[in-house]
């Protein structure tokens, strides 16, 4: 089968790392796997099988993202040899390049939710996309229960689809030994990331336990310089490591002692599953939606009122003072995400695949 994957860039939040962990799984199992792509921004490695498409080239006049893209896919599909039994498109405004692209050229299409519908505030492009589009799409994912009465409104073929995990568990669980709480994610996005108000729990955190460091893992050229700003401010720059994007993330997660997630809201949050994977202790507020679909309160990590920055503190408190508490914690983290596995969620993609071109997609 011909699948391609289609999104805006490939660089390094969550939804790109669903989109190379899917092309890879369906790559190894024979099928032909491309991914699309309209700006730069490769940060995962692929398998030499799946062939990268570059539509980077931008236009002469008005050259906006949605333009770009649908100008370039459009024209790609034109010939009628490149066209795929299926488009997986990813990140939820790609669809309005996509539902329509998809119908002009008779090719069956999943179109794939990365957040919750109340995630953010909805903006004309939503509302074209949600309430007339969505309904020429022949899927529609999303990855929790929580959307599902939402978009089955606006869809009658909506499938709740976890992501997959992109990591093999870490069963070795030895001594951690670095005292180093981990926190992921675009210090761009540090409003939804809650990188804000994780400077005050710095605050909170390192007047008990001076010698506990915070590892901030991520990019950003525009937050960065206003996250430093507040860590001076607060008089916490020097707990604090901003270690920009870092291949090694799990490795890091190995090593650390603590995983925190302060997130205003969240789909279902690859980092945290990743963390939980490697069995490191995970405190994370309890947002709409996600953290509680992969952790247990108290049983394989923490959730905290969502951001109650007092509560955070005094819970983190508690976990860095009981080593024992922590190792149960990343112990259960370990089982607790195995539903999460590639070979799991990756047979369930594979079921939707076979419903939409059935003849060709038969073991």
């Amino acid at each position: 089968m011909r699948i391609d994957f289609v999104i805006s860039n490939l660089g390094s939040d969550g939804a790109q790392r669903v989109v190379a962990t899917l092309a890879n799984y369906f790559s190894e199992k024979g099928h032909k796997i491309r991914i699309i792509t309209f700006r730069e921004g490769d940060r995962y490695q692929l398998n030499p099988s799946v062939e990268r498409v570059r539509l980077h080239d931008a236009l002469m006049i008005f050259d906006s993202n949605l333009v770009r893209a649908v100008w370039h896919l459009s024209n790609f599909y034109r010939k009628k040899s490149n066209r795929p039994d299926i488009i997986s498109s990813h990140i939820h405004t790609m669809g309005l390049v996509t539902i329509p692209i998809s119908r002009l050229y008779g090719i069956k299409l999943v179109v794939s939710e990365h957040n919750n519908y109340q995630a953010t505030k909805v903006s004309l492009k939503k509302r074209i996309l949600w309430d007339f589009l969505y309904r020429f799409s022949d899927t529609v994912t999303i990855l929790t229960s929580f959307d599902k009465a939402f978009f089955e409104k606006r869809n009658k073929n909506v499938i709740v689809m976890p992501n997959p995990l992109s990591f093999e568990p870490n069963l070795g669980l030895e001594d951690r030994g670095d005292k180093t709480i981990v926190v992921a994610g675009n210090l761009d996005r540090f409003h939804h990331k809650g990188f804000d108000n994780l400077m005050h729990i710095v605050a909170g955190v390192v007047k008990e336990h001076g010698d506990w460091q915070f590892k901030i893992v991520g990019d950003g050229a525009k937050g960065l310089p206003i996250l430093r700003a507040k860590a001076e401010e607060l008089g916490v720059a020097e707990a604090i490591e901003f270690a920009g994007y870092r291949s090694d993330i799990k490795e890091i997660l190995q090593t650390s002692e603590i995983f925190m997630l302060c997130s205003r809201y969240e789909g279902l949050p690859m980092v945290l599953m990743e963390a939980a994977s490697q069995g490191i202790a995970c405190i994370a507020y309890d947002c709409i939606s996600g953290p509680s679909e992969i952790i247990q309160d108290g049983r394989s990590g923490i959730l905290v009122n969502n951001q109650d920055v007092d509560d955070m503190v005094r819970k983190t408190n508690i976990l860095i003072e009981n080593r024992a508490l922590r190792k149960e914690l990343g112990q259960n983290a370990i089982k607790d995400v195995e539903k999460f596995s590639i070979d799991k969620i990756g047979q369930k993609w594979q079921d939707i695949f076979n419903r939409l071109v059935p003849s060709s997609f038969q073991d």
